[in-house]
């Protein structure tokens, strides 16, 4: 009961179509299991009120578009109202190739600005609407899934640059925040076997799914195997939880030790 009496809300706690569990699923239903009242937002109600459900311990869904500042706020407007009191954001959305990501002599300003709204525009706009809350409370913890991506070679120039600056924003907030109780850190998935992930990469390429995966586990040193969601949600587990109460502004990896080959 790591979280017990804790709230939490997890913008992007659905997911997309694909085998498997994502992110946002995965560390909704650990928050639960944890002790955690979470609130779970989501641009799909639909996938938000399935992992409501599969979290249970008074779980709620919620529509939430991140392209949409007022969307944000609304979403965190209720989870104070239903909830008295905000703990923990998690912010845990990013697109890539879904949203028009390429290559820098192939990106489009339209599919640029689509995913630095999605991945970047959104994780700052949620900070801006969280922080007068936790700083009312004297505490709070802000956390995101940024991605391996951000500080290893990436083919497609919108998502590794979006990822990157969620690096500084975490830092940013961790420093101006430190005074108010409140943390902020950031995680780095590396190959991870979520729909996300893998499904949408068969969809493009027209690869198998068994194709796509072997690719996949085939960079990871560890064991050879792509993590899962539950070593995502296991991560922010801890940094949610008082056992990282004194850590801020960090960017943990979870990645297999992909970065460490890499150097």
């Amino acid at each position: 009961m790591r979280l017990k009496d804790k709230t939490a809300i997890i913008i992007g706690a659905g997911q997309s179509p694909g085998e498997g569990i994502g992110n946002g699923r995965a560390t909704a239903i650990r928050f639960a299991q944890e002790g955690a009242r979470v609130c779970c937002a989501d641009r799909d109600l639909n996938s938000a009120e399935e992992t409501a459900q599969l979290a249970g311990n008074g779980a709620f869904a919620i529509e939430a578009d991140v392209t949409r500042e007022a969307s944000l706020a609304a979403a965190l407007a209720e989870a104070v109202a239903r909830f008295g009191r905000l703990d923990i954001l998690h912010y845990n959305v990013g697109v890539s190739l879904a949203g028009g990501d390429a290559p820098p002599t192939e990106i489009t300003e339209e599919a640029f600005d689509r995913v630095t709204a999605i991945n970047l525009r959104g994780f700052v706009m949620a900070v801006k609407h969280a922080l007068p809350i936790m700083r009312a409370q004297e505490g709070g913890v802000i956390l995101s899934i940024s991605s391996a991506a951000a500080v290893e070679s990436y083919p497609y120039v919108a998502y590794k640059a979006t990822k990157a600056a969620m690096l500084a924003v975490t830092e940013q907030v961790a420093n101006q925040n430190a005074g108010h109780g409140i943390r902020c850190n950031t995680i780095l998935p590396g190959l991870m076997d979520t729909p996300m992930a893998v499904d949408t990469r068969v969809r493009h390429t027209g690869k198998t799914r068994a194709e796509v995966a072997a690719e996949r586990d085939a960079k990871v040193p560890l064991r050879r195997r792509m993590g899962t969601a539950w070593d995502v949600a296991n991560a922010a587990l801890f940094l949610a939880s008082d056992e990282a109460g004194f850590i801020t502004g960090v960017a943990l990896p979870v990645d297999g030790g992909r970065l460490v080959q890499i150097g």
